[in-house]
């Protein structure tokens, strides 16, 4: 399957690469990285990454300007369904390939490279780098350490393997970097965001089925001056809370005229609720985009029942 990924880059000289809407560093990370390595290997060959940016994230590096380009192979990397990819028309082109490490939703790819046994779709282009021609260096290296820990929550999620730690140990000893920098860019935040982090606990509701879940609307992202998507991805920074085993955030969006509803557990298994609401993601870490605040709650609703029965079943 690596081969023939291979065999269409090369087959290629134009070739875009795009991922999920709402940006987060695995995304990101996996698209750069991926660029800036087919770039490396064949440098005459026009390759852009593309989708709407983050000013949280504008240390990973720079994102490409949208542009048509004509027989263009298309790379969507970290999507597991068509509806979230950001910013391309999939059948704009001429051969698409999928390369995920989500459970699998849909197919709508040529050809689709997926392991959802993997801690992120970087730790996927970690191997299909390591065992193909492409080439890496120690700034493409970076990226992808920077998504793959991130998307394991610093090696903590149960996906996390001795193959994780093996390609880490590649990746360093045959391309190093500065471990302590990337992890600056990755976690390092103003003071504000730390003022909202204050705000959620205090306001975070508990139910008696051990659900906890925050609304914050655009009123507290103005008073606390974040944007919504560093609001959002707040819900990573509550995952020891005894009393609690699912827990969301309920993040006010006007700009895009929805709630995004960001989910993770420590128990019961989210992604099948999250996608009865037309959201999705993995076993305990996903997402629901609702167009109201009444919807939003209706996911809570559906979180704390299965919660109930999960409680039960113990």
């Amino acid at each position: 399957m690596y081969n023939e990924l291979i065999n269409k880059i090369k087959e290629y000289d134009h070739i875009v690469i795009a991922r999920h809407i709402g940006v987060d560093p695995d995304a990101l990370c996996s698209q750069l990285a991926l660029r800036d390595s087919i770039l490396l290997t064949y440098p005459n060959k026009k390759v852009i990454a593309i989708g709407t940016g983050s000013s949280k994230f504008l240390s990973f590096g720079k994102l490409d300007k949208i542009e048509k380009l004509e027989n263009a192979l298309l790379i969507i990397c970290d999507t597991p369904d068509r509806r979230r990819i950001d910013s391309v028309e999939v059948d704009d082109f001429s051969y698409k390939i999928k390369i995920d490490h989500h459970p699998f939703v849909e197919s709508f790819c040529e050809l689709e490279i997926i392991d959802d046994t993997l801690t992120s779709t970087c730790e996927l282009i970690m191997k299909i780098i390591k065992d193909t021609e492409l080439k890496c260096n120690s700034d493409i290296s970076e990226l992808l350490y920077m998504g793959l820990v991130s998307d394991s929550n610093r090696f903590l999620f149960s996906s996390t393997t001795s193959h994780t730690f093996d390609l880490v140990s590649y990746y360093l000893r045959n391309y190093p970097f500065d471990v302590s920098n990337s992890y600056q860019k990755l976690y390092m935040r103003p003071f504000n965001e730390v003022r909202l982090e204050g705000y959620i606990a205090l306001n975070m509701k508990v139910t008696e089925n051990q659900l906890g879940y925050v609304i914050i609307t655009d009123d507290i992202i103005n008073e606390y001056g974040v944007d919504s998507a560093s609001a959002g991805n707040m819900v990573n920074n509550f995952n020891y809370i005894k009393e609690i085993l699912v827990w969301a955030t309920i993040t006010e969006d006007i700009k895009n005229s929805q709630y995004r509803v960001s989910i993770r557990s420590r128990g019961p298994e989210i992604n099948r609720i999250a996608e009865n609401h037309q959201g999705g993601g993995h076993k305990y870490a996903s997402g629901v985009r609702t167009k109201t605040l009444e919807e939003a709650l209706l996911v809570m609703e559906d979180l704390d029942r299965e919660l109930q029965s999960y409680l039960r079943k113990e």
